[in-house]
């Protein structure tokens, strides 16, 4: 078997993926902890297969898009991805040693405790088309470093990526260390059912919520990362051209298509009409045209409609719809989109209740912050907020108030760039986490061990209990309590 598969006949789909499963179970069970130069070397493959295919994985993420800007992919796609194996390699050593932890020598004397960071066995992944190698690899970077072997199920919107995934694997690792599959219609199903040792999804609730059904079947753990309405909020006295050259930079990379993305925004009242001029500056200055190779494309039709259906929804229900292009519109050729602000929206409008994906900014006015606060709350939990203020009481405010997966403090987005600190969502918008030593724990069974001495004091304490173990209990329960 290739180290990737495409797999064409669905009547084979489960054959297939058990096979890999198996020979990856197999190769577990021989080989259950890696030590670390094995773990190294594995981290130092992955990079070097990155690099090595540079232009090519490039192409064909641009392939898979229509267009995607070459700087947006160096910048996500490559640099943060082997700059965070380095980070893991450098670290990695120490988080994989053996744990002291306290142990109650009154009760227990001679007795140790330790805690062995150890190999879950074979983990899935299921890759969703917009950073296709940044989650892959990040979540392969995890699961190495812990020890462990992956299948990895991308998405049928990374074709081209995909197979050329299965034309280089092979030549840096086995199928039973690393294996991708291509998404021909019904793989995900199947994928999920595997009895994986642990699964992290990246996608919709909706699709997370199946994929969490379908692993309950087996109690396979799992870890989803999902997405929601990440809101900025923006603090009147904060320099406003700074935060819309902030906001919007963010928005517009990879034209919007990001779980993390600012999805709305709180203005003040007394500053929109300002945010609306200086949103039309910036994007005059930066990218005027969206038919330049710096801008990216939609990913398909499909979506494309969907957005478009959005912004027809909002201006039929009396929205006010900024196009910030000026005259340009959508090109259903190459799926470029402008950037759009929505002003004036009411609740029945869709963009108030879904996730926009894509290059559209909703705009709401507050007065007090408590307005924010009790707007943000009153819906799912985030996937991040992001305030924009310099007053570290009311930054303080927003970040206790107001949960959510993450948070960055006058910016956007980049809270997920940080390979030291944990990246996950909660509630709606997911469970778990990963990067850094976080990721390596969720990749780990972390296995208490308590090593009993010689003699141990607790068969003094067996029944039929006498006068000792009266006295005994007795004394403890005073004492402890």
């Amino acid at each position: 078997m290739n180290s990737s598969v495409e797999i064409a006949d669905s009547t084979e789909q489960a054959s297939i993926l058990q096979q890999a499963f198996d020979a990856q179970r197999k190769a577990y069970l021989a080989d259950p902890v890696p030590d670390y130069a094995q773990r190294k070397q594995d981290l130092l493959t992955l990079k070097r297969m990155i690099n090595e295919n540079r232009d090519a994985i490039i192409a064909a993420i641009s392939e898979d898009y229509g267009n995607r800007s070459r700087h947006e992919s160096l910048f996500a796609e490559i640099i943060t991805v082997t700059d965070g194996i380095n980070g893991i390699i450098k670290k990695m050593k120490g988080w994989m040693k053996v744990q002291r932890r306290h142990v109650d020598q009154m009760m227990f004397p001679g007795g140790k405790n330790r805690v062995i960071p150890q190999p879950l066995g074979v983990v899935g992944l299921i890759i969703p088309w917009n950073f296709p190698i940044n989650l892959s690899m990040t979540q392969i970077t995890a699961a190495f470093a812990a020890g462990n072997r992956a299948m990895v199920k991308m998405s049928e919107n990374s074709i081209a990526l995909t197979r050329l995934l299965t034309s280089i694997v092979p030549n840096y690792f086995p199928p039973e260390k690393l294996v991708f599959f291509e998404e021909t219609g019904q793989v995900g199903i199947e994928f999920s059912t595997l009895p994986f040792d642990l699964l992290v999804f990246t996608g919709s609730g909706q699709t997370g919520r199946a994929v969490m059904a379908a692993a309950a079947k087996n109690l396979t753990p799992v870890v989803l990362e999902l997405g929601g309405k990440a809101p900025a909020i923006v603090d009147p006295d904060y320099p406003l051209e700074k935060a819309v050259d902030r906001i919007l930079f963010i928005k517009q990379f990879n034209a919007g298509q990001i779980c993390t993305n600012v999805d709305y925004v709180f203005v003040h009242q007394s500053k929109i009409e300002e945010f609306v001029s200086a949103s039309q500056a910036w994007v005059k200055k930066h990218c005027p045209d969206i038919n330049s190779q710096d801008y990216t494309s939609i990913i398909d039709g499909r979506s494309l409609q969907r957005l478009e259906g959005t912004l027809e929804d909002a201006r039929s229900k009396g929205a006010r719809v900024i196009n910030l292009h000026g005259e340009q519109g959508s090109d259903p050729a190459t799926r470029k989109m402008p950037l759009h602000l929505i002003l004036d929206t009411t609740a029945d409008m869709n963009i108030r209740s879904r996730e926009t994906f894509g290059p559209l900014l909703l705009v709401m006015g507050y007065d007090q912050p408590n307005e924010v606060i009790d707007y943000i709350n009153a819906n799912d939990r985030p996937l991040a907020i992001y305030p924009f203020t310099n007053k570290r009481a009311l930054q303080d405010q927003y970040i206790e108030r107001v949960m959510s997966g993450g948070v960055t403090v006058n910016d956007a987005l980049f809270h997920v760039a940080q390979h030291d600190i944990p990246f996950g969502g909660v509630g709606p918008s997911g469970m778990g986490h990963y990067h850094g030593y976080e990721g390596f724990v969720t990749f780990s069974k972390l296995r208490p061990i308590y090593y009993q001495p010689s003699f141990s004091p607790m068969t003094l304490l067996r029944p039929p209990y006498g006068k000792f173990a009266t006295s005994f209990y007795n004394f403890l329960v005073k004492f402890k309590s």
